[in-house]
């Protein structure tokens, strides 16, 4: 197992230093070094909703804004190993200050939420994309720094936009380090491989590629995303990815922010 996020926190686990470690003194890839020290969890009685305001404390100190600090964490600690029994149900209630009900995860391919398997492998053909773009790295847009909702925002301002009905992207390509280093993200639609593109418009070509595909469910897309995501670093074959460009795919079932279903395509290996 290739973690590369501890499964308690979500820290990015991106040094040696960062590992937690086992009675014996070795370290593991699955846990950080401030949840899991000699074999056993720092904070063994912490509930995921502990975890979760902890986790938010220390991201708003480091810059971000509280609210979404722990819409992210909800989004995406759930899914992680500590948090999500492995072939179980597991219910996580929030306390009545953060929400009125309780969410069900369930690692089942079948659950109206989404598993932390992906539903299917498909191998496409090379891909050109064209919006605008950003270099920028995941500890930047934990951060509260990032610039990701800044190039949503520009892209559907600009006078570059497809059909209404046309399928929108969230590329992120040219990685130099996998989920440790930089990356180009880019907003933006499918172009034809030889189409002139106008000055500003930025391009990235995806080659072809077999990708694991995460679907989401149908909700609030600030939400679905972020849980997609969640299970994504979750997945236990993190091995498999290449990094030779992954993508959000917005369609037909993205046009009611309010209820969005969108497909997570993570480049992978081989196809299964």
């Amino acid at each position: 197992m290739n973690v590369t996020v501890c499964q308690s926190c979500g820290m990015p686990l991106t040094t040696p230093a960062q590992f937690g470690t086992e009675t014996d003194g070795t370290t593991t890839r699955e846990y950080c070094i401030y949840c899991y020290k000699e074999g056993q969890f720092e904070q063994p009685d912490i509930t995921l909703e502990g975890m979760i305001e902890m986790c938010t404390a220390i991201l708003n100190q480091e810059g971000m804004d509280e609210e979404s600090a722990r819409a992210m964490l909800r989004n995406q600690l759930p899914f992680l190993k500590r948090w999500n029994a492995s072939g179980s149900k597991r219910n996580v209630a929030f306390g009545a200050e953060h929400s009125d009900e309780s969410v069900e995860f369930n690692q089942g391919t079948h659950d109206n939420r989404l598993s932390t398997e992906p539903i299917r492998y498909v191998t496409l053909p090379e891909k050109r994309l064209a919006g605008v773009s950003a270099r920028t790295t995941n500890a930047i847009e934990m951060s509260g720094k990032g610039c990701i909702q800044g190039l949503w925002n520009s892209y559907f301002a600009s006078d570059q936009q497809p059909a209404p009905e046309a399928a929108r992207f969230g590329c992120y390509a040219d990685y130099t380090d996998g989920i440790n280093g930089e990356y180009t993200i880019l907003v933006g639609h499918e172009v034809g491989p030889d189409e002139a593109l106008p000055e500003g418009v930025s391009s990235v070509e995806l080659p072809p590629a077999t990708y694991a595909v995460f679907t989401s469910r149908k909700g609030p897309m600030a939400e679905v995303v972020g849980e997609a995501w969640g299970a994504v670093w979750a997945w236990n074959n993190q091995g498999e990815r290449t990094f030779t460009g992954d993508f959000e795919l917005y369609d037909e079932r993205s046009l009611d922010p309010e209820n969005v279903q969108v497909d997570l395509y993570i480049a992978v290996r081989q196809e299964k």
